[in-house]
């Protein structure tokens, strides 16, 4: 009996599998006396099938693209994704050019990639184009592995292709919102470095996007203190609202903003930079302070109504009281005096 996989108990209760070869043992005239059995413990071995059969399932079901090739470029395993990515079977593209998947101008792209790969590198997460069986070209992120044999020489190439189409529309849809906002945008790295930058903020500072990026933030306010404050106390609160700040254009033209910004993280949740929006508030403030102005006049000539009145309200008993002396006087005139001589 060959190869019968069974399972055996060592003396501390453990059941493993073995595989077992069992072979007659015979006397010198040829009777069967007994048997001689082989036992091969699989333990390992049906560990690295399970380990196996879990890879083929996840290559098998995987919504990304998963294509083996040769050193010299011949497809030589495609799953299920790969058929729907591209459009051709796996009857059709094994044993195949994989250069059949790529645009004629990004035919030598893998050349310096197979470079890595035969070295025993990995490629991770390039970006490039790849073309469809109805010649559709689209936009990819490829992972590549090298493929080894029992001795660890590299013979191959496994690529895990992902479409991206989907996100790069994405990522163009919410730049066009960030370049058609009025708002001057912009990310801020943990050193208080300028790493982005939307056309309202070339706007608003006068200097190009290629030189904004990479110099500091605080550079362009005139209190570039106050600047730095505020990066900082998003990286240690979360965010800011409504954090003042004057920024300085090139020809030194002022415009008076609100910043609100906020903390933004990788996937991992691990802060990368802020996220900084500026409301321009010149007008609303010169408004307020034209209003504070005009309201500080109008104090001002309250107050002196008010002292003209006081004044006036003073003169005004200073003339009765003269009045009543005037009317005492008439009553005691000439007249009067002269009535009180002939009497006497």
């Amino acid at each position: 009996v060959e190869h019968l996989e069974t399972k055996r108990v060592r003396k501390n209760g453990t059941v493993f599998p073995v595989s077992l070869t069992v072979s007659p043992i015979r006397d010198a005239e040829g009777a069967v006396v007994g048997t001689s059995v082989i036992h091969r413990d699989l333990t390992d071995q049906k560990g690295a099938l399970a380990v196996a059969q879990r890879m083929a399932a996840i290559v098998e079901y995987s919504s990304d693209a998963i294509i083996g090739r040769t050193l010299d470029g011949i497809v030589t395993s495609w799953n299920p994704a790969a058929e729907k990515m591209f459009g051709y079977s796996s009857q059709e593209i094994i044993g195949k050019p994989f250069d059949l998947l790529s645009p004629r101008d990004r035919v030598d792209d893998m050349l310096s990639i197979l470079a890595n790969i035969s070295a025993g590198h990995s490629v991770e997460h390039l970006e490039t184009k790849r073309v469809r069986k109805n010649g559709t070209v689209f936009p990819v992120s490829l992972t590549i592995s090298p493929i080894r044999d029992d001795k660890a020489t590299v013979i191959g190439a496994s690529m895990i292709c992902r479409d991206v189409t989907e996100l790069k529309h994405a990522v163009q849809y919410a730049r066009s919102l960030i370049e058609a906002a009025l708002d001057p945008m912009v990310t801020i790295s943990p050193n208080g470095k300028i790493t982005d930058v939307n056309e309202a903020t070339v706007t608003a500072t006068g200097a190009p996007r290629n030189k904004l990026i990479g110099t500091d933030f605080s550079d362009y306010f005139t209190d570039p203190d106050m600047a730095n404050r505020l990066y900082r106390l998003v990286f240690v609160r979360g965010m800011a609202v409504d954090y003042p700040l004057t920024l300085r254009h090139l020809d030194g033209t002022l415009t008076e903003v609100l910043y609100n910004a906020s903390i933004y993280r990788d996937t991992g949740g691990n802060p990368l930079g802020v996220f900084a929006a500026a409301r321009d508030v010149t007008r609303q403030m010169q408004a307020n302070r034209t209003a504070a102005e005009q309201r500080a006049g109008e104090l001002e000539r309250l107050a002196t109504l008010e002292r003209f009145q006081r004044l006036t309200f003073g003169r005004e008993l200073t003339m009765i009281e003269l009045n009543k002396e005037i009317e005492l006087l008439r009553k005691s005139g000439p007249a009067s005096r002269c009535d009180s001589g002939a009497q006497n």
